[in-house]
């Protein structure tokens, strides 16, 4: 692929990063009805059926015990996985901190009020906040994964923390605090 502009410059396709994966995450802190009313706005959201994460640990000053639901979350692929990142971008203004980016190139941050993503309140089910996770990686990062004839990636197709910064700033316009 030979940029526009100059003859010259070759830009390889293979070092484009893209949304491997968007995880939206909405933990209540107890098994209640609470809890269902979450995992319907999730579902309402994204239109996929939300997976309950259980507890580790007990901590009886939140009262919460091992092995009880107390989160749901989704993980979204492909166009709607934009569209969604778009949504909570636009909540947060597109600004967020440098600590939001990991060093293994992903970032995510969290939003307090799930209705500013444009779904209308209704007074059932109440408000929620959820955090956003989103997963980028290069093409070729399947190697690593597949079953057959599996291979390492090289350092180079690693993304990086400043890859997904740099990725950030020039798909999204954002603004690192």
């Amino acid at each position: 692929v030979y940029n526009s502009n100059q003859m010259e410059t070759y830009i390889n396709p293979s070092r484009e990063l893209k949304i491997f994966k968007l995880v939206l995450n909405c933990c209540v802190g107890e098994s209640s009805e609470r809890l269902t009313k979450a995992a319907k706005v999730l579902e309402q959201l994204t239109g996929q059926n939300p997976v309950f994460s259980k507890s580790r640990l007990t901590i009886r000053s939140w009262g919460i015990r091992r092995n009880e639901k107390i989160s749901c979350h989704v993980t979204v692929r492909g166009e709607k996985a934009k569209e969604l990142l778009e949504r909570g971008l636009k909540v947060k203004e597109y600004e967020l901190k440098n600590k939001n980016f990991s060093n293994t190139g992903n970032f995510g941050f969290g939003i307090t009020e799930h209705i500013d993503l444009g779904i209308k309140y209704d007074p059932n089910s109440g408000i929620y906040g959820m955090d956003f996770y989103i997963v980028l990686k290069r093409a070729g990062f399947r190697v690593t994964k597949r079953k057959r004839a599996k291979a390492k990636v090289g350092a180079g197709q690693m993304v990086t923390k400043e890859d997904a910064i740099r990725y950030f700033q020039s798909t999204w316009k954002g603004y690192i605090v």
